[in-house]
């Protein structure tokens, strides 16, 4: 991707009925470490809260994302406070998994505590997929979960993920979802 479409993209704001959705800077930092510093955020992720240097750096990979691929994480804010939601976004980890996991862009999210139960996972997801079908031309969206995480598996069949597979990371069992393109977002 070019040099300008990339900076174009740094500045790119999706909005909703409820949310703002624009890509991370440093002065995230607070909001992020916050959230990744709760352990029911981290339950069905690490498994454990992370601490200051280890959001640092999760944030410093999220802006790169947008640096390197011109697409990445989003933070997400609620339209009528302000207040930090979470973040929500297209990635691409090569992350090792067994077996690897289908070569396509990779959809996660991740919320405040005080935000969950709202709709608004839902919400921020089916904004960035359209964004990123009509954007990236990949075909089709993966993404993992923890078997046990009913919420985020929830979420992920609203927005018309599929179950594809299961696989390990880290160690640990996951499911593989996946969304075509072609598939409806309302």
């Amino acid at each position: 991707m070019p040099e300008t479409d990339t900076a174009r993209r740094m500045d790119l704001t999706l909005e909703t009925e409820r949310l703002l959705l624009r890509a991370p800077t440093v002065a995230d930092y607070p909001d992020s470490r916050a959230m990744w510093a709760d352990p029911g955020v981290t339950r069905f992720i690490s498994g454990r809260p992370l601490g200051g240097e280890e959001s640092w750096s999760r944030l410093l990979r999220n802006i790169g994302h947008w640096v390197a691929l011109g697409f990445g994480p989003m933070v997400v804010h609620e339209k009528a406070s302000g207040r930090f939601v979470g973040e929500v976004g297209l990635m691409n980890f090569r992350r090792d998994t067994e077996p690897a996991l289908p070569d396509a862009p990779e959809i996660g999210w991740v919320l405040a505590p005080w935000s969950h139960g709202q709709g608004f996972a839902g919400e921020a997801v089916r904004a960035v997929l359209g964004w990123g079908d009509a954007h990236l031309g990949a075909g089709r969206t993966v993404c993992m979960i923890d078997p046990e995480n009913a919420p985020s598996l929830a979420v992920a069949r609203k927005c018309g993920f599929v179950p594809c597979g299961e696989a390990s990371h880290r160690g640990a069992r996951i499911l593989v979802l996946e969304r075509r393109s072609d598939v409806s977002l309302v």
